[in-house]
């Protein structure tokens, strides 16, 4: 559930942070930096070199802001460590030089512009234009370019805050559920295609689905930003770049795939969210590659808008998108098990591929979570987190 936003700040290495969780990262990030300050505290080139081959290769994985203040900290020792005092550049004999030579008669050309001779005299100046030409080239191109770095830095910010506050938009609407005074008007519900009977969606999603119709359901994972709407719609690709209002958003939004089905109910129910480096959306999903994390946060809470649900963690592994003709097993195409023998099989494919043994497994029968976001260990890499419900409450 979404808590207000405190006022309070934190201050880490000259950086203001506005959550306790977000002053933990940093607190976290300064211990690794300290230490690894102290291993090139004698400024040797060596050593500073290595740090930020290591720094850059990502082989430190920093949680916060700081990281990369550190990163340019050792990038510019190294570059002073490595300078040296500057060498008068050698002259060169040039073809106009030699002209002007020959000009004079085989005797030095006078360095005064009053004793120049006219030919490399005009020489020169073509030359100076040349480079004031060039000059304001280049000037006129930089400016271009930070007017350009400029507009896309707003316009990210910009995005940013409304994606923040649409967010926390939703999650107030959410938390007055049935307080609300419009939570007694008829929701707007899902058209359903097939003649079924409708379930009364539950009261804290009633305001958010007359906002949005696509709304399916709410996921959320403890110790992550994962507190999002779960969207879903006929075209696996609108959410990939639309946020909750309709707008266009690079951080897109979780939706679930088209073909699941939480009535029916299907056998799977298949999440997609981006895997962004601000860890919006499912960004901090890769979390669950650490054993320990896993050990520590064995459920994920995934409500529909019909039904409260949650599920443990059971296979986490690492997979890619292939291409139609690979005959390999697909994870994103399991969504219905026709038979206790395909689930089986789905089951030893998934085990089989997990990170490591979570001691949870599933029967024919069970509903399964699987969460989907982008890895990019490998070129259309997917990191996959697959769970199964083990509570639900009217």
């Amino acid at each position: 559930m979404a808590q207000s936003t405190s006022q309070k700040t934190y201050v880490v290495e000259g950086r203001q942070f506005r959550t306790q969780a977000d002053y933990a990262r940093a607190s976290r990030d300064r211990e690794l930096i300290d230490k690894l300050r102290q291993r090139v505290q004698d400024e040797n080139p060596a050593g500073l070199r290595q740090l930020s081959q290591e720094l850059h290769n990502g082989k430190y994985r920093f949680l916060t802001i700081l990281g990369q203040d550190f990163t340019d900290e050792i990038d510019e020792r190294l570059k002073k460590s490595t300078q040296s005092p500057g060498k008068r550049p050698k002259q060169k004999k040039t073809a106009s030089g030699r002209s002007a030579r020959k000009a004079s008669g085989g005797r030095d050309a006078a360095v005064t512009p009053e004793g120049m001779p006219q030919e490399l005299k005009t020489i020169v100046e073509q030359e100076l234009r040349l480079r004031e030409k060039r000059r304001r080239l280049l000037v006129l191109l930089c400016s271009v370019v930070g007017l350009v770095c400029l507009g896309y830095f707003g316009l990210y910010a910009y995005y940013d805050y409304r994606t923040r506050a649409s967010y926390e938009h939703w999650s107030e609407l959410r938390d007055s559920g049935a307080a609300h005074s419009q939570a007694a008007a008829p929701p707007v519900v899902h058209l359903d295609s097939q003649d079924r009977e409708i379930p009364d969606v539950l009261d804290e999603y009633k305001l958010l689905l007359n906002k949005n119709r696509r709304l399916i359901g709410w996921i959320t994972i403890d110790d992550t930003k994962i507190d999002y709407p779960v969207m879903q719609t006929v075209d696996n690709e609108y959410y990939l770049d639309h946020n909750l209002e309709q707008q266009y958003d690079k951080n897109g939004a979780i939706f679930m795939d088209k073909d699941c089905d939480v009535l029916a109910p299907s056998t799977n129910l298949i999440l997609y969210g981006h895997h962004m480096q601000s860890g919006r959306m499912f960004g901090e999903l890769d979390k669950y590659a650490n054993e320990k994390f896993a050990r520590e946060h064995p459920y994920i809470q995934f409500n529909t808008i019909y039904e409260y649900g949650t599920w443990q963690v059971m296979y986490v592994f690492r997979s890619k998108v292939y291409n139609e003709e690979e005959i390999v097993f697909k994870y994103y195409q399991f969504i219905d098990a026709a038979s206790e023998q395909e689930f089986d099989s789905n089951m030893r494919e998934m085990a089989e591929m997990s990170l490591y043994d979570t001691g949870v497994t599933a029967r024919y029968g069970d509903q399964l979570l699987t969460l989907s976001t982008c890895d990019y260990k490998e070129e259309n890499g997917r990191f996959v987190v697959v769970a199964k419900k083990v509570t639900a409450k009217e």
